[in-house]
């Protein structure tokens, strides 16, 4: 019996359209990283980029689920002394809810040039419309 590895000529990259209105947003991270990484389908192979390209609507209308998760803090540096800055997720889903839902799923894949390559392939956007139709992508509900 030999292991299966997939090759990048033969992948086959779908565009799935993910709707964030209601749903949690860890499990809605940890849904929309396994799409991108491919688990979903039978030729997952580590070490290659196997997953689809998501778009992520409705990032507005996320839900922050339990009574602490709102005033929990996000906290990065800017590199430059005294550069540490810090906002809590409730402000951040008001401020910029695209950029909260990029951040968790972004925390989601690996941490090195593959789960790079991954990231590229996430579109999030607050609201309902997205400029990705030419793409002819699919719901994909969960």
């Amino acid at each position: 019996m030999k292991t299966f590895v997939a090759k990048p000529e033969e992948i086959q990259r779908e565009w799935l359209v993910v709707d964030a209105a209601g749903k949690p947003l860890g499990r809605l991270a940890q849904e929309v990283a396994k799409l991108l990484r491919g688990k979903h389908k039978p030729i997952f192979t580590p070490h290659v980029d196997t997953g689809d390209h998501v778009i992520v609507i409705n990032a507005d209308q996320v839900v922050l689920s339990g009574n602490s998760k709102a005033e929990e803090r996000i906290h990065w540096h800017s590199q430059y002394p005294g550069g540490l800055k810090s906002v809590t997720k409730g402000a951040m889903l008001e401020k910029r809810p695209d950029r909260l839902v990029e951040r968790t799923i972004k925390g989601m894949l690996p941490h090195n040039k593959l789960g790079a390559q991954m990231y590229r392939k996430l579109k999030v956007y607050a609201g309902a419309m997205h400029p990705h139709e030419a793409q002819q992508p699919r719901a994909y509900d969960f």
